[in-house]
């Protein structure tokens, strides 16, 4: 067992209320508690799938099986499981930035044509909430009192 893999009584809550794996007839179907080991060493560690620790077999397998848990409502029939036993108190877990990862976009990264779209769209809107202002108005602006007077006549 290394660190962060389920330990035995972790294993004998959870391992029940996974569905059980049939392999083809070619091969035997891998061991549920090593692909569980190895989807959460990948979630805990935030790395590429590509990038699984070979103890935990291929990456692609225990990805797809990742997958098809994820598409049969596996994982929130697991959850509710444990909120209903009492092992966790409800649904909801907290994420902060140290877990989400932003795009380079998200950094001030330089974009590509679409970001150019849009900061063309914006410069038009921009343009066309700010209030049209003629000379004379610039020139009163700028002019002392005596010298609006003179502007201001026909």
């Amino acid at each position: 067992m290394f660190r962060g893999d389920l330990t035995d009584e972790e294993w004998a809550i959870i391992g029940g209320l996974l569905p059980p794996e049939r392999g083809r007839w070619a091969r035997p179907a891998g061991d549920n508690r090593l692909f569980l080991n190895g989807m959460l060493n990948v979630l805990r560690t935030g790395c590429p799938w590509r990038d699984m620790h070979e103890r935990y077999g291929k990456w692609n397998s225990v990805y797809v099986r990742f997958r098809r848990w994820a598409e049969q409502g596996v994982w929130d029939a697991l959850l509710q499981t444990l909120v209903d036993i009492g092992l966790t108190d409800d649904w909801q877990h907290m994420i902060d930035s140290t877990i989400v990862r932003g795009h380079a976009q998200a950094a001030g990264a330089k974009g590509g044509l679409v970001r150019k779209l849009l900061v063309d769209h914006a410069a038009v809107l921009r343009a066309r909430s700010t209030p049209v202002v003629t000379i004379k108005d610039a020139l009163l602006a700028l002019s002392s009192p005596a010298e609006k007077h003179q502007i201001t006549k026909p």
